[in-house]
């Protein structure tokens, strides 16, 4: 019988449920150790430099890590300005077209790196993902922002990823209460949009005084 509900599963869905759970905290355990070596060799600066070597490649992976709570070595609201004034940042002003890319692969990486860490939440629990050393938020504040989701529900979702100082920390509430992975996704990326563009725009206005 278990060979037979195997089956009608379909391979791929039958691995995903079986060993997602192991393939993601894997896949999160060495952007953990990615973002550790970041904090220990580098810093905002390194982040530029990377951003200046790399541009948009750079930028889609470091929001996956920021989108994943594991940016350690940089501001995550330092990242977009940083990404204008290196990459989209003329002699004439902006490159506009540039400047809509850069929202488009935060929003993407941040997307990204948050759904990865809202699946985790879903399948392996809160008290799962509190045990993990890679995951560097403390109980107290996970409850705290469990009772912000437990009182508005979906809109806290893009509501926190607006926000200074609480992007990402409705993730993991957001899967603990079984939240759909379409809908968690949308309404991340969503926040992260809104979160960006009043970023880029208050650093377009604050490179124009330079």
């Amino acid at each position: 019988m278990a060979t037979d509900a195997a089956d009608a599963r379909g391979p791929v869905r039958t691995f995903a449920e079986d060993y997602g759970l192991l393939v993601v905290a894997g896949l999160f355990a060495l952007l953990g150790v990615a973002g550790i070596a970041l904090y220990v060799f580098g810093d905002t600066a390194y982040a530029e430099a990377l951003l200046r070597r790399y541009g948009l490649v750079a930028l889609f992976f470091v929001f996956v890590l920021e989108g994943a709570m594991l940016l350690y070595f940089a501001p995550s609201e330092a990242l977009v300005p940083a990404a204008v004034a290196v990459l989209a940042r003329t002699t004439g002003g902006y490159d506009f077209p540039a400047v809509a890319a850069i929202l488009a692969v935060a929003v993407a990486g941040a997307t990204l790196g948050q759904t990865a860490l809202f699946l985790l939440a879903k399948r392996g629990g809160r008290e799962w993902l509190l045990d993990r050393p890679w995951f560097r938020v403390e109980e107290g504040r996970m409850d705290r922002f469990g009772a912000m989701f437990d009182r508005y529900g979906l809109l806290a979702v893009p509501l926190s990823n607006t926000l200074l100082f609480t992007r990402g920390m409705l993730t993991v509430p957001a899967g603990v209460a079984g939240m759909t992975t379409r809908r968690f996704a949308a309404l991340s990326a969503l926040g992260t949009l809104s979160f960006e563009i009043l970023l880029a725009g208050a650093a377009m206005g604050v490179l124009e005084l330079l």
